[in-house]
C-alpha cells in the first residue's frame, strides 16, 4: 500500500493555488507558470530537470513538494488503439481510465471519485459502492498518465488526449471543489490548453451542483438521463427521486445561459432490452428534450456479471436512432471500444482488483505513466 508523503503534491494544483503556494514559500507567483509547463507540458517530475527554475529553487522544492501521480497497476493497449489503465490510489482502492482515438480525435473518459454513491441499475461501477472521492491530482494525474503513455513529452508537438470527459467512475458534481481544480489545469493554457468544448462534464442530475458549476466554470455539459419520464429513471437513476427530470431540464438551460456561446447539452441514453428501447420511449424522449437545445448519445447496454439487463438488437437500436433523428435531433450510437481488453467501465477495476486478491503476482507496476 502506498504511503501518502507529507510534501505538497503540486500535480493537481490549479493556477491560482500553485500561484499561492509559491508565495507561501517566500518565491514570486510567476514561478507557478514555469512549474505548470514543466509539469503537464513536458510530463517532468524531477525538479532538477527544470532548467529555467534557479538551483536554489530547486533544492527548496526537493524539501517541501512533490509531482506524484498516481500507481498504475494494470495498462492495456487494444488493438483498436484504445488504452485502458488501473490505477491504485492511496489507501489501496483503484480506479479505471480509458483513452479512445477517432481519426484525429483522442478522447480521454476520466474518473472523478472511486465507486460511487448513485448507484444506478445499470452501472457496474455503482455496484461495488462507494469508497472516497478522488484528489484534483488523482484525478489531473489521469490526464497525465495518458499523454505520457505516448513517450517523452515535446510541448510543440500536437497533443494526444485532444478530449476529455468526466464519465469516468462517480459523480463529478459530488466531487465539486476538486473536478473543477482539475478542470481548469485542463483549460489551462500552461497546463493542457483544451478548449471549454472539449472538456465535458457528465452529471446523473445533482442539480444545486450544477447551478453552482455555471458560476465557476464554462465546459461542456452531458447529463445521464436514460430514461423519458419520471416513473422509469427513478427505477434507473435512484437520484432521480430527490431531482425529477423537469428540475433537471430547467438546470441544463441555467447553466445554458450562462455560457457566453452558443452550446448544446449532450443527453446520454443507455438502451436496456426491454426496459427502455421501446418506439413509446422515443416518442416521450423526442417530445421531453424540445425544451433542451442538445444532441442525443445513445449508448447500448454493456452487460457485467450479476445484471439481469441486456443490450437490445441492432435492429431496436438503429429503429430508435431513427425515431429520433426523424423527430429533429443530432442522434448518435457509441461504438464500443476495446473489446479485446475489456467491458463497461468499472469492470477492467473489478476484475483486477480479483485477480491482485487471488495471486501475489500482478502485472508489473509501473510508476508515473508509461514511457
Amino acid at each position: 500500500m502506498s504511503q501518502v508523503s507529507e510534501k505538497a503534491n503540486l500535480l493537481g494544483m490549479s493556477r491560482k493555488r500553485l500561484e499561492d503556494f509559491f508565495v507561501s514559500i517566500g518565491e514570486k507567483r510567476f514561478r507557478a507558470t514555469q512549474v505548470m509547463q514543466w509539469i503537464h507540458q513536458f510530463g517532468v517530475t524531477d525538479f532538477d530537470a527544470m532548467t529555467n527554475v534557479g538551483k536554489g529553487l530547486r533544492a527548496k522544492l526537493k524539501e517541501v513538494a512533490e509531482i506524484r501521480p498516481p500507481e498504475v497497476v494494470y495498462q492495456d493497449f487494444s488493438s483498436d488503439g484504445t488504452r485502458k489503465w488501473v490505477m491504485r490510489m492511496p489507501g489501496g482502492s483503484s480506479i479505471e481510465t480509458v483513452f479512445i482515438p477517432d481519426g484525429d480525435r483522442g478522447t480521454l473518459c476520466v474518473s472523478s471519485q472511486i465507486g460511487c454513491t448513485l448507484d444506478c441499475s445499470f452501472c457496474s461501477t455503482g455496484k461495488q459502492g462507494f469508497n472516497r472521492n478522488l484528489s484534483a491530482d488523482e484525478i489531473i494525474g489521469q490526464v497525465w498518465i495518458a499523454e505520457r503513455s505516448f513517450g517523452e513529452k515535446d510541448s510543440s508537438k500536437k497533443r494526444h488526449v485532444t478530449n476529455v470527459v468526466m464519465m469516468g467512475m462517480g459523480e463529478p458534481l459530488l466531487n465539486f471543489d476538486n473536478v473543477v481544480d482539475a478542470m481548469s489545469l485542463m483549460l489551462d493554457d500552461f497546463a493542457y490548453g483544451l478548449s471549454k468544448r472539449r472538456v465535458t462534464l457528465s452529471t446523473a442530475g445533482v442539480v444545486p451542483a450544477l447551478d453552482k458549476l455555471g458560476d465557476v466554470i464554462d465546459v461542456s455539459l452531458a447529463i445521464s438521463l436514460h430514461a423519458p419520464n419520471d416513473e422509469l429513471r427513478s427505477q434507473l437513476v435512484p437520484i432521480n427521486k430527490k431531482y425529477p427530470i423537469q428540475q433537471l431540464l430547467d438546470a441544463c438551460n441555467r447553466y445554458l445561459a450562462k455560457c457566453d456561446d452558443k452550446r448544446r447539452v449532450t443527453v446520454e441514453y443507455t438502451l436496456i432490452e426491454g426496459v427502455n428501447d421501446q418506439p413509446e420511449h422515443a416518442r416521450q424522449l423526442a417530445k421531453l428534450l424540445k425544451q433542451l437545445p442538445c444532441k442525443v448519445n445513445l449508448i447500448p447496454f454493456n452487460p457485467f456479471p450479476n445484471s439481469n439487463y441486456r443490450k437490445p438488437s441492432r435492429e431496436t437500436i438503429m429503429q430508435f436512432h431513427k425515431m429520433m433523428s426523424d423527430a429533429g435531433y443530432v442522434t448518435t450510437i457509441r461504438t464500443t471500444r476495446g473489446d479485446d481488453i475489456d467491458a463497461a467501465c468499472g469492470q477492467l477495476v473489478g476484475r483486477v482488483e480479483d485477480r491482485t486478491r487471488r495471486s501475489e503476482r500482478l502485472i508489473p507496476t509501473v510508476q508515473g505513466g508509461v514511457a
